[in-house]
């Protein structure tokens, strides 16, 4: 019993003593990462932020902060983030998971309407990066647009599923097949960050009765699921001159999507289905 009691002690100094050379060992270890930080020379690049504050009297502008990429995340979301932290707590923008899946720090980089938490920074520090939120969109602050229109027209398509009919006594789900449900790929990925929608020049013109490429893939997302029964209902309810038709198969949507989505084949389908 003795012996058992010295055993039982003497591993649990051994793991106090492994546990305390790793601890010194990865304070070294960042102590000595710190420090080669601190010996390279500042890398200095330039970023030129949107910026209008509703509940100020000045017109829109662009604010110039310097970050050093020595002492900064790879993403673009990691500037803004570090320059809301260490140069100017006003600046105001929308982000969440940093992973490329909630949609929420969607802006218009360089011209490009893409998701900051997957954009990388240019390294080119002679050239500044210009920062704006999705265009054409009313504007809450900053790089916030307002969604508010895009998320009634996203209800409006009822994205929920329809079956046909009541579930039999026992029945769990509604099943479909590997091949049914393969038809389905390339179209729930979508995370409605409304990077296409904002990228379409028929959407800026009509944004008020044409549904834009994201909802319009969603849409097409529910009229190809297998499950549903209002397929019919949906089709008509798209069979619109606004609606539908404005699109004239730009393919900027495709071009921009950030999850590498093809909404521009999406709505050619539906086309397709309601030509037949």
């Amino acid at each position: 019993m003795l012996s058992s009691v010295v055993g039982r002690q003497g591993a649990k100094q051994l793991v106090a003593s492994q546990a305390a050379r790793f601890l010194a060992t990865e304070a070294a270890l960042k102590a000595d990462g710190a420090a080669k930080i601190t010996n390279k020379p500042e890398k200095i690049k330039y970023f030129k932020v949107y910026r209008w504050d509703p509940e100020q009297s000045q017109r829109p502008y662009l604010s110039t902060y310097p970050v050093d990429l020595n002492d900064c995340g790879p993403m673009i979301l990691d500037a803004l983030i570090k320059i809301k932290n260490e140069q100017d707590p006003t600046l105001t923008f929308r982000r969440s998971c940093r992973e490329g899946i909630c949609g929420s720090c969607a802006m218009n980089i360089n011209g490009a309407n893409t998701l900051a938490c997957l954009s990388y920074i240019d390294d080119d520090t002679a050239k500044a990066t210009k920062i704006y939120p999705l265009p054409h969109m009313y504007v809450v602050k900053d790089l916030v647009p307002d969604m508010g229109n895009f998320y009634e027209q996203y209800r409006s398509i009822e994205p929920w599923l329809q079956p046909g009919e009541e579930k039999k006594e026992g029945q769990a789900e509604f099943l479909q097949s590997r091949e049914d449900r393969a038809k389905l790929d390339g179209m729930y990925e979508c995370i409605l960050c409304a990077c296409c929608s904002t990228a379409c020049p028929s959407y800026w013109w009509n944004a008020d009765k044409y549904l834009g490429p994201a909802v319009l893939m969603q849409a097409y997302r529910w009229i190809e699921d297998s499950r549903d029964g209002s397929t019919k209902k949906r089709l008509a309810e798209l069979d619109d001159a606004f609606k539908l038709y404005r699109c004239h198969t730009i393919m900027n949507c495709t071009k921009v999507c950030p999850k590498h989505l093809n909404p521009g084949k999406a709505i050619a389908n539906i086309k397709k289905k309601l030509a037949h």
